[in-house]
């Protein structure tokens, strides 16, 4: 029977797509009606509130408005709110009663989304979005011999990072990742699948995998593509790299830039697609771009064959890890056990639906314990670097330091990299460990 019209409906949710080609979805009239029906839903439910400092703002302009309704706030701080959400997806996953199929039909991230990408093509973006979210352009740069070095001088440097702060709006106290001078996909160049080798060797019946790197990796933590690929050919599985690589386009959606997301996917998928119909795997070690891959692109050009393969192809390593043990092809020579581990859940994995995979690999290794953290780091790659941002992602990050402090582990990490940078930059003394890392001190590589 159908259950749509309960709160708490017991129907499986499900995510229309993005609509961005129907002029109406511009219309900033129909988007304002629609954040007013939106915003008098959360604001009688309230549930969210502990998520991110989206809803504590919506919360604020209504309880300190005249009437202490939706109805009292201005249209002009609606805004407000948006400029908050960068689309954690936390709120549709586990909090919100009302997602479709209920005849509310609340999607506030992607509302918030529609929001940003009206606001971009207004024009009303800041430069610094714009910059900061140019992941690769900034990461080519900044890898170049000479620029590489200033790069990483002034990302550690008091003064410069003081003049960052005043002219860009970085906040100071923000710690900045270092660029490698020789990304991942420089030092596997050879890994790289030529368009030949694609329609001559994939029919070999072993198991093979194309490593899309991601902008953070390539250019940024290059060790974690090492990582990945060591574990995977350990376990017997080809790793290689496609011919060409751009950003997944996560940093651009959530500027609400839709019209570089479309040139990215058409730079990317068609690549992506060729291996795909020669049965290869994709995978990606950050949650984000993988989600991207999965869901983003399918809900934004639902019409397109060859997104909707690349989703299917598409796994997050540890899902396709936990995929070759249910064949009886992961190997468990473990070498060395774990201890207790304080684990964070990130947000854009937990959106996957995929399950505790990375907790039940982990546990296969003797004498290994994961306390699993399922909260937000309140990073987001750009929000916990902003000026104005910085003490929001902080606050949102505390109880999960709370939680690794208290549980006082061996080692603690999670699935994306940014997040467990950000959890160390509030933690004193103890690094973070990504999980494929321990995986591969447990097997000794």
């Amino acid at each position: 029977m159908a259950d749509q019209g309960r709160e708490g409906g017991l129907d499986a949710p499900t995510r229309h797509p993005l609509n961005q080609d129907d002029p109406k979805f511009w219309d900033e009239g129909e988007l304002n009606q629609e954040l007013a029906r939106v915003y008098e839903i959360c604001h009688g439910c309230r549930r969210c509130v502990s998520l991110c400092n989206a809803f504590p703002t919506l919360f604020d302009l209504v309880d300190e408005s005249e009437t202490m309704e939706v109805d009292g706030v201005a249209i002009a701080d609606y805004g407000k709110v948006v400029d908050q959400c960068y689309l954690c997806d936390l709120c549709y996953l586990s909090k919100c009663p009302y997602v479709p199929p209920h005849e509310w039909n609340v999607d506030f991230p992607h509302l918030m989304l529609r929001a940003k990408a009206i606001k971009f093509r207004k024009g009303d973006t800041i430069r610094r979005d714009r910059l900061i979210t140019s992941t690769d352009l900034v990461g080519k740069l900044a890898s170049k011999p000479v620029l590489n070095s200033l790069v990483n001088f002034g990302n550690g440097n008091g003064a410069v990072r003081k003049a960052m702060d005043k002219v860009f709006a970085i906040h100071q106290d923000a710690k900045l990742p270092p660029y490698a001078r020789h990304s991942a996909r420089k030092r596997h160049a050879e890994r790289i699948v030529e368009p030949a080798r694609v329609s001559s060797e994939a029919d070999s019946g072993q198991n093979r995998v194309a490593l899309f790197t991601t902008c953070y990796c390539n250019y940024n933590e290059p060790a974690l593509a090492e990582s990945i690929i060591k574990v995977l050919e350990h376990n017997d599985v080809v790793v290689e790299l496609p011919m060409r690589e751009h950003c997944c386009g996560m940093p651009k959606l959530e500027l609400g830039d839709l019209d570089t997301v479309r040139r990215l996917k058409d730079e990317n998928v068609p690549v992506l697609h060729q291996l795909v119909e020669k049965g290869y795997t994709i995978i990606a070690p950050v949650p984000s771009c993988v989600l991207m891959f999965k869901q983003e692109l399918p809900l934004l050009f639902p019409e397109d064959e060859q997104v909707a393969a690349v989703a299917a192809a598409f796994a997050d390593p540890f899902e396709y890890l936990y995929q070759l043990h249910k064949q009886g092809q992961l190997k468990t020579d473990f070498k060395q056990p774990l201890g207790n581990v304080s684990y964070h859940v990130a947000c854009h994995q937990r959106v996957q639906n995929i399950g505790p995979k990375t907790r039940q690999i982990l546990e296969l290794i003797e004498n290994t314990k994961v306390k699993p953290i399922e909260r937000c780091s309140g990073h987001d790659g750009t929000y916990g670097v902003k000026k104005e941002t910085l003490r929001h992602a902080n606050k949102i990050a505390a109880p999960i330091v709370r939680q690794i402090k208290q549980q006082q582990p061996d080692y603690y990490g999670s699935d994306c990299p940014i997040a467990g940078k950000h959890l160390e930059n509030n933690l004193d003394g103890q690094a973070t460990v990504h999980p494929i890392d321990l995986l591969c001190m447990a097997y000794g590589l």
